[in-house]
């Protein structure tokens, strides 16, 4: 096949992988891609959020496929763009991606189908806001209505740290300003992505991320700091109960309203002391639990992916997976998240990927003069494999250690308390 990657993160450098990854070569590109896929796919300087200018660049290259990879383009309406021009493309509609693009559409959505979620107040100002803080009590948890790459949540016990945020994200987006505050949940997070087509819902395997910048979640939330599979500590029958509350029922309503959704469905789930909850839908792969996720995935990604652009996944097999554990760990710029520094030279990826079961992913990353350099807050995601998460872990942090970035950091414990089995469902 000739497959159309949209995006430029170590998101859609794993999806590059995985493609390459299979028995069946593929022609694979970019658009615009980094500078990691370029071994692997021929990168395009086309803008992702630019649907006439990623159509045309499909037409001319002559796809079969095309995968939005971000949360942006897809907003934009990038998935749109390619479906008008004929083209299979994996990724919902903007409309339907609205289901990322604002917490208060998800949450009517949720309403509708009866979804298990967090009590929720939508907010237009700050007073509403207050009222609904010291409505719910503290942890307070304020989420930005729109788009923010991740770090658009705050839960936080200081009530003037939750206004304070609440009051940038209103003033951000002037007279549309829309903020949600929620009940706080308690218990472990999990992420699961939905294949959909409109109407079938194929899940893939539950991972945990970690989203906070320090070591025992300390610090900001960011895009994320590193993540893993298989959660051992997950009840038995977690997928099916999410598939059958969840994801179906979301993808249902989506139907019934005209806009069916197509693409993957990221369910953030908590499993909480009352049962599991959702925390947020987004409308794409997860960065970085994609990046585990894939590296356990045996069936060949491109035609599962084909499947669902085309309404085909009632038709496929189901998916097969490696019973190893894969650990990612996100090697993050000086700064980051408040204020990542760029430029710095990067080394060491190739004697990381000499190691036994490690493989790099490019996230933020650019070739200046020849060298490739830092471009962004999180620089790049370090994937670890093993028979178990000790192995794994350990794989994943020799390959951290190889590469040399000058004041970069990362997190040393992604998966150590589950590899210690301190991971408990309350």
């Amino acid at each position: 096949m000739k497959i159309l990657v949209v995006g430029t993160g170590a998101r859609e450098h794993a999806i590059v992988h995985a493609l390459a990854s299979e028995e069946t070569a593929h022609e694979l590109h970019a658009a615009p891609g980094n500078p990691g896929m370029s071994a692997q796919a021929a990168l395009h300087p086309v803008d992702a959020n630019d649907g006439r200018a990623v159509a045309a660049l499909a037409r001319t290259l002559g796809v079969d496929l095309v995968v939005v990879g971000p949360e942006a383009p897809l907003v934009a309406g990038v998935a749109d763009a390619v479906r008008e021009a004929g083209i299979p493309v994996f990724g919902p509609s903007a409309e339907a991606a609205r289901l990322e693009g604002s917490k208060a559409f998800a949450k009517d959505v949720m309403a509708a189908a009866n979804v298990p979620t967090a009590m929720a107040h939508v907010c237009t100002t700050v007073e509403q806001v207050a009222d609904a803080l010291d409505a719910f009590g503290a942890p307070y948890v304020v989420k930005d209505d729109g788009l923010a790459a991740g770090k658009g949540v705050v839960v936080t016990s200081d009530r003037d740290a939750a206004l304070a945020h609440a009051r940038e994200a209103l003033q951000a987006r002037g007279d549309d300003g829309t903020v949600v505050v929620e009940e706080y949940l308690d218990g472990p997070e999990v992420s699961l992505f939905c294949l959909c087509d409109g109407a079938t819902v194929v899940p893939m395997v539950p991972a945990q991320d970690f989203k906070r910048v320090g070591d025992d979640d300390a610090g900001p939330n960011t895009g994320g700091m590193g993540a893993y599979t298989p959660l051992d500590w997950a009840p038995s029958g977690l997928v099916a109960e999410v598939v059958d509350r969840i994801a179906q029922p979301t993808v249902d309503e989506m139907a019934r309203r005209g806009t069916p959704f197509s693409g993957v469905l990221y369910v953030g789930l908590a499993l909480t002391s009352r049962g599991t909850r959702v925390v947020e839908f987004n409308a794409r792969f997860g960065d970085p639990e994609i990046q585990a996720v894939l590296a356990r995935l045996r069936t060949p990604l491109s035609g599962v992916l084909l499947a669902a652009a085309t309404g085909r996944l009632d038709g496929i097999e189901p998916l097969r997976w490696s019973d190893d554990a894969v650990v990612n760990v996100v090697v993050a710029s000086q700064g980051y998240p408040e204020s990542p520094r760029k430029g710095d030279p990067i080394t060491g990826i190739a004697d990381a990927e000499a190691l036994d079961d490690v493989h790099v992913l490019h996230a933020g990353t650019a070739v200046v003069d020849g060298a490739l350099v830092s471009a962004g807050g999180r620089v790049l995601s370090v994937v670890g494999r093993g028979a178990d998460l000790a192995a794994a872990r350990a794989a994943s942090y020799a390959g951290v250690e190889k590469i040399a970035l000058d004041g970069s950091h990362h997190r040393s414990d992604i998966a150590l308390k589950a590899e210690r089995g301190e991971v408990a469902v309350p």
